[in-house]
């Protein structure tokens, strides 16, 4: 991890945490194949939130959600265009609300609005917010992680940010999915850590100073 990394200068996205993934009876429930991995990023989640209620870094949330028609969507593929066919993070539905898990954490949690595709810096206002807060590392949580973290990761690099991928708090649909990209896709353009050295690694920084 890049050790000039300041605790005041990072700030933890959260990406994908509504229903529709991680219920039970989310429409895209099933689309995550490995359900240990998805209990394991919820697990490690609160852990790493656990670990910064006390301090000053910014989290944030950025929801994907549509319009009752997704007019949004033009013409849409792949994922996108099966979320539009099976109805998925539909405005005002249960599914496309945030996880319960989450609730504890809601005042410390930023929610960003307006993701209507991959990428959680496209249509949204999360570059101003970041630039605002003087923030210069971002750490990337959620799923998919082949979908929305790489895309948003990648986004985020090309803006000049400096980005972490936290191993143990992303999930892919599958196991060996979430392996290949940590191992052979991420190192690309990112820092590959766990929740708990980027804990450590925040607590030692704010100690020296």
């Amino acid at each position: 991890m890049n050790q000039t990394t300041h605790l005041a200068k990072s700030a933890v996205i959260l990406i994908g945490y509504q229903n529709d993934y991680f219920s039970p009876e989310g429409i895209l429930h099933d689309f995550l194949e490995d359900k240990e991995g998805v209990q394991r990023v919820l697990r490690n989640t609160t852990q790493l939130l656990d670990g910064l209620a006390a301090s000053d870094t910014l989290v944030i949330t950025a929801p994907i959600c549509f319009s009752e028609d997704y007019s949004e969507l033009e013409n849409p593929v792949g994922i996108l265009k099966a979320i539009k066919d099976v109805g998925a993070f539909r405005a005002d539905s249960v599914g496309s609300q945030t996880i319960g898990e989450l609730a504890p954490y809601r005042n410390q949690i930023t929610n960003i609005p307006g993701k209507r595709g991959l990428n959680a810096f496209m249509d949204t206002n999360l570059e101003e917010t970041l630039r605002s807060r003087g923030v210069e590392h971002v750490c990337l949580a959620g799923v998919v992680t082949s979908i929305c973290i790489d895309s948003t990761g990648r986004s985020a690099f090309e803006r000049g940010f400096t980005v972490s991928i936290i191993s143990d708090c992303t999930g892919g649909r599958t196991r060996m999915e979430q392996d290949f990209y940590c191992e052979k896709v991420f190192p690309l353009y990112a820092s590959v850590i766990s929740h708990e050295e980027l804990l450590s690694s925040m607590c030692a920084l704010e100690n020296q100073n």
